[in-house]
């Protein structure tokens, strides 16, 4: 199967609602794709009039009040981002080859193995009339990089805009109506979904026709979805196969070595899961590809002869040029997410100072595991970040929860007939007031209030960044920045230039100066093994037969990744050396403190 040329090996993955929100203005000139979260309108609606007075566009708020907004707003901001995007990259394109220009930068920055970069230091070696003719060719053959968007298909909780007694179909709530923004504005890229299958969401995409091939066979719009095994990547894509949608990417990120929400999985590591994708990659493609066909024909659309392509790209935890290059060309991987580490990249993101100065200074301990959002679904962060300090602050004045502003996590009616956050003060106050009715005893009671207050209001939360480094005015009483870096943010500890961690990707300069940081899969092998000690820990008293069966079930599949791992490396020693000589060292400490965990639990 014939890969697409990119002009990058990498992408830069959805951070939090805010912190790539514009990274495509930053970025995607110089061929570098990324991903921007439309799940919060509000914020769309604050860059746009932020970049349309940077770029003296005109700006005319679209009201909240006015009917469809939130998809109007998505569409704007992301129409915007287009217009922006391909104003510079032309700007680029018309710049001289000489020392410290854009299109010098653009070429500068790719990897030495790639065609392009080959090509431009054969310009460099040739004179005259002929230099001027290479670098005309050099110009057509530059792109920029994808402006791809994130809906998570969880946050689809009808709009918090209905008027009482009033109902909306499905289309206008949250992710439906991300969806249409995106559907209908100009771009020509792709939707990455997370979380999981969504049916009604997934059946709501082929109301649109930029998603259904033209007469050329091209899709405008594509979808990608994120994946956390290859079971679930089978489901998901036969679902849309049937509605007549390609999955023209499968993006496996690792269970928990990832920033913001970890989905872990049980005891299924990444090395395993790569290697059954593409045992299986043939016959993904043609499985889908006939229900795909079926699908276009009853439905009278155009038709493709061949399946298209399917790629398969990896992310979570990569953190040095060695990992980068073995994915690459070992596991056969497309395209790798760089996420957490660009998180020290002003050039790229949009995050305030005092933040970035924290995951400077941030070690190893301080990265964790949280239960702090909303959704349920553990949460990766860092130690001392102003969301969680001003959350402190609210509960030490006898305040705990947070005003509920955006209303995007309104999940819970435990208490109410609306949905209502679990972060939010209504739910929080409710809950405590029903823990003091219960008669617990001090530790008790102090157990269930600490697991109500972890809560942190995320929808505001990991969006400030964003909007302190643009100068914008924060909502009172929600000051606080919320972070959602991976573990692997630990191993980078000083702001570096957009430049330099494309180097370091590439492997043309090391910024890491953390000794003994541990392989990719290993330190996500250990991440799973501190996961299942924790729930052992907080299940032991009232352990289920179920629970046993999970738990059983978890460590025999971590066994199963070890012997994965331990004929990998093995296999890998004369190339990978020390690297693969530590790596076997770590992988029989870890199995080590799994038999051991084991024969605690009997």
């Amino acid at each position: 199967m014939q890969t697409l040329q990119r002009p990058h090996s990498f992408h830069i993955p959805v951070m939090g609602t805010g912190y790539t929100i514009d990274t495509p203005v930053k970025v995607a000139h110089y061929g570098i794709s990324s991903v921007i979260s439309i799940i919060d309108h509000r914020l769309t609606e604050q860059m746009r009039e932020y970049y349309s007075g940077l770029y003296n566009f005109k700006f005319e708020l679209i009201k909240e009040t006015e009917y469809d907004s939130r998809a109007k707003r998505i569409e704007a901001y992301l129409n915007l981002v287009q217009k922006i995007v391909t104003t510079n990259f032309e700007s680029l394109k018309r710049s001289a080859f000489e020392t410290g220009t854009e299109i010098t930068k653009y070429f500068e920055m790719l990897s030495d193995t790639s065609d392009l970069k080959k090509k431009y230091l054969n310009m460099l070696k040739l004179a005259g009339d002929k230099r001027a003719e290479a670098q005309k060719k050099l110009r057509k053959l530059i792109q920029p990089g994808s402006i791809d968007v994130n809906i998570m298909t969880k946050i689809d909780g009808p709009s918090s805009k209905l008027k009482k007694d009033e109902v909306f179909e499905a289309e206008f709530n949250d992710a439906h109506s991300a969806l249409r923004g995106f559907a209908q504005s100009t771009l020509s890229s792709s939707v990455v979904f997370s979380a999981g299958l969504n049916p009604r969401l997934y059946s709501y995409i082929s109301t649109f026709e930029d998603f259904f091939p033209d007469k050329n066979g091209r899709l405008k719009k594509k979808v990608i979805l994120k994946v956390s095994d290859y079971r679930s990547a089978l489901i998901q894509g036969k679902f849309l196969a049937k509605k007549g949608i390609w999955v023209s990417e499968f993006r496996i990120e690792s269970g928990l070595n990832c920033g913001g929400h970890a989905f872990a999985t049980d005891g299924y590591l990444m090395g395993p899961i790569i290697k059954e994708f593409n045992e299986n990659r043939e016959q993904l493609s043609s499985t889908l590809f006939e229900l795909y066909s079926a699908a276009l024909n009853s439905n009278g659309k155009n038709e493709m002869e061949s399946a298209p392509e399917i790629l398969l790209s990896v992310q979570g935890g990569v953190g040095t040029n060695d990992e980068h290059s073995f994915l690459l060309n070992h596991e056969h991987v497309d395209s790798i997410g760089w996420g957490s580490p660009f998180l020290l990249v002003p050039e790229a993101v949009s995050i305030d100072t005092k933040s970035l100065n924290l995951l400077v200074n941030a070690k190893e301990e301080d990265y964790y595991l949280s239960n702090s959002s909303p959704l349920g679904v553990p949460f990766n962060t860092v130690t001392g970040n102003s969301a969680d300090a001003e959350k402190m602050v609210r509960i030490a004045k006898g305040n705990p929860g947070a005003p509920c502003v955006k209303k995007h996590l309104t999940f819970n009616k435990e208490f109410t007939d609306e949905p209502i956050c679990t972060a939010s003060s209504k739910y929080q106050k409710k809950k405590i007031d029903e823990l003091f009715s219960m008669d617990l005893s001090k530790e008790d009671f102090k157990k269930g209030f600490s697991k109500i207050i972890e809560k942190t209001c995320l929808c505001v939360g990991l969006g400030n960044g964003s909007l302190l480094d643009k100068g914008k005015e924060l909502v009172k009483g929600t000051l606080g920045v919320a972070i959602c870096p991976g573990p692997n943010t630990a191993y980078f500890n000083k702001e570096v230039s957009l430049k330099d961690m494309v180097d370091h990707i590439y492997g043309r300069l090391n910024i890491i100066s953390f000794k003994n940081r541990p392989n990719l899969f290993v330190k996500e092998l250990q991440l799973y093994v501190d996961y299942i000690k924790k729930s052992i820990q907080e299940n032991k008293t009232e352990q289920s037969e179920k629970q046993s069966k999970y738990i059983a079930r978890f460590i025999s599949n971590l066994h199963n990744g070890i012997s994965y791992y331990e004929e990998l490396f093995d296999e890998l020693k004369t190339q990978l050396d020390e690297i693969s000589t530590k790596a076997i060292q770590d992988l029989s400490n870890i199995k080590n403190e799994i038999d051991s965990l084991k024969l605690s639990i009997g």
